[in-house]
């Protein structure tokens, strides 16, 4: 795993989800199910939380992109709403 935080081209779905990326000049296409990061919220909290507050879009995804030459590797990307980049947190091999 490496820590990277850097700014990547990301294109999702009519629902949200990441399908593609760009880092480094390489294409990878989403050949899983990506699986929304959020911040877990203890019960009964998270009940009353939800009540008060509607849920927020997800804003970060761990996928598993494949780029043309068969290289798989798992991202953490997330999305800043405040300048409209998605942001590479960590990739994994």
């Amino acid at each position: 795993m490496s820590l990277i935080n850097e700014t990547v081209a990301v294109w999702v779905s009519p629902e949200g989800s990441p399908v593609r990326l760009v880092w480094r000049a390489r294409r990878f296409r989403v050949t899983d199910t990506p699986t929304p990061l959020t911040a877990s919220v203890s019960l009964p909290d998270e009940l009353l939380y939800f009540l008060t507050h509607p849920p927020k879009p997800v804003a970060a995804w761990r996928c598993q992109g494949t780029a043309e030459d068969g290289t798989s590797l798992v991202f953490d990307i997330q999305h800043d709403d405040g300048g409209g980049r998605w942001q590479l947190l960590r990739a994994y091999d």
